[in-house]
């Protein structure tokens, strides 16, 4: 298949609103990938490179070749430059991986040039999340959805069950099991407003702490444990801590899903930054993991089981090491057990049904997470510009807090995030009038205008001047109703960091 097809439908799936309208457009390509193409191309659909990771991103992007006049690259073309690209190492890989890269771009059009610049920094923004490709994928291979979701959540790889559906049908999808020792994709929560807002949806509902640590999913098989990542990355070798724990467990086998965290000595958790840290690097007997529930146990799969029945199970085998809840259908009850989470330094509560089965890889309404927003007033000092379908704009903003003390503003991090297209042409306009000087990408203004921030935290940061940066970032909207000197210091941001003001 020639690139230009992905591309061609990249571009309809970004001009089409109605979810049945992108399924069949996905659909109708889906179909003419060839039997080797199907995992590059269902990739390249859902945004993502099959290799994920290349050693390149949006810097990478900022002067590119001319486009080519007419198109003549393929999508198993593209994939294969991908992966010289993911292979190079060592001395003078980095210039090895620009030479790949600028010959692909060489020999793409300009529409396939805005494909690949979207899959290599990771923002194609196409609108077809991985939920929408799979249902595509199931059209395309005349299977029911459901089956085909179902053979998703046991495999956990989109593009290796779509290979089995579109090559060998339902009757192979159905043989798709769980098996212990390889992952699963983890079952989602949906924000809700508030603990009302939650229990409104069902009652009485199992409400549990929500811990700020890394999701973990725990395989045991006899005395041979592997512990993977919410993405799937095995990352057994690293938390040996973890695998004795899990080990201990009485049980012959099981699945589990658990969060690690880093306790302080005090048996509060650590800041996010310090948890993350730990588990890049592997760490001592301080990072723990408490489980929250129970997929497989001793030769029985329990994922179709209710949540209460998975839950009374988990509580018998691992006890203390399952992470703390209350059942309850009382407002009052919940709240006052949501408000002692976060006084234990816990970032909130998920509220969940007792009757729903484990639906991994889906993000549904029957678990929800209700934790406190942080916001705060900052002020843009800088901008970059956009690249992939937000080239041309304005779009990834340096954020600031008031000094009080010089009257000056502390970069605290940046962010693109949280920015709809409007905004984004707004602000564009905006940022251009207030420009006092350029640096390569980076448009410097004038600390005019006020954005307010939603954040969910403060780490320690050795990048920006205060040592200390905003933890997940997002633009919530421009204040014009404040003007710069009404924006938030930083010494309220230091009070966050430090745990002396609460958020």
């Amino acid at each position: 298949m020639r690139l230009a097809r992905i591309a061609e439908t990249s571009d309809a799936l970004r001009a089409t609103r109605a979810r049945n309208a992108k399924i069949a457009l996905l659909a109708a390509t889906i179909r003419e990938l060839a039997p080797d193409e199907i995992e590059t191309g269902v990739a390249f659909l859902s945004g993502e490179l099959r290799q994920r990771q290349i050693g390149a991103g949006w810097a990478s992007l900022r002067t590119l070749p001319e486009p080519a006049a007419e198109p003549t690259l393929t999508v198993m073309e593209a994939d294969t430059q991908f992966a010289l690209m993911a292979a190079a190492s060592g001395p003078g890989s980095t210039t090895e991986r620009r030479r790949l890269l600028t010959d692909l771009f060489a020999r793409a059009t300009e529409a396939e040039q805005q494909l690949l610049s979207g899959l290599v920094a990771g923002e194609l923004r196409q609108g077809a999340q991985a939920s929408l490709v799979a249902d595509a994928v199931a059209l395309a291979a005349a299977v029911p959805a459901a089956e085909l979701r179902r053979a998703l959540m046991l495999r956990g790889d989109l593009r290796a069950v779509a290979v089995v559906a579109l090559t060998e049908g339902a009757a192979a999808l159905a043989e798709i099991g769980l098996v212990v020792g390889r992952p699963i994709a983890p079952m989602l929560a949906s924000p809700a407003a508030s603990i009302e807002d939650a229990l409104a949806q069902f009652a009485p509902a199992s409400v549990e702490w929500k811990l700020d640590g890394a999701r973990l999913q725990a395989h045991r098989d006899g005395e041979a444990v592997a512990l993977f990542t919410r993405s799937l990355d095995d990352v057994t070798a690293r938390l040996p801590e973890v695998v004795e724990a899990v080990r201990a467990l009485p049980v012959r086998s099981l699945v589990a899903d658990a969060e690690a965290i880093l306790l302080r000595a005090d048996g509060r958790p650590a800041p996010f930054q310090e948890t993350a840290s730990a588990f890049a690097r592997g760490t001592g007997s301080t990072l723990v993991a408490l489980l929250f529930d129970l997929l497989h146990l001793d030769g029985e799969d329990l994922l179709d089981r209710p949540l209460e029945e998975r839950r009374e199970i988990l509580e018998r085998i691992a006890g203390d090491a399952v992470i703390p809840r209350v059942v309850t259908d009382d407002v009052a009850v919940a709240e006052a057990f949501y408000d002692d989470a976060l006084a234990r330094g816990h970032e909130g509560v998920m509220v969940k049904s007792l009757d729903a089965p484990y639906e991994a890889g889906r993000r549904g309404s029957a678990w929800l997470k209700v934790k406190r927003t942080h916001t705060l007033d900052l002020v843009v000092l800088a901008v970059e510009w956009g690249s992939g379908r937000r080239r041309g704009l304005l779009s990834n903003l340096h954020l600031g807090a008031r000094d009080e003390a010089t009257g000056s503003f502390v970069m605290l991090g940046k962010t693109f995030k949280g920015l709809t297209d409007a905004l984004l042409a707004w602000q564009t306009e905006q940022l251009l009038a207030r420009e006092t000087h350029r640096e390569g990408h980076v448009v410097n203004v004038r600390p005019e205008l006020v954005v307010e921030i939603a954040f969910d935290g403060v780490q320690a940061s050795t990048r920006y001047p205060a040592g200390m940066a905003l933890r997940f970032a997002r633009v919530k909207g421009y204040r014009a109703d404040k003007r710069p000197d009404e924006a938030d210091t930083i010494e309220t941001v230091r009070a966050i960091f430090e745990g002396r003001f609460p958020i």
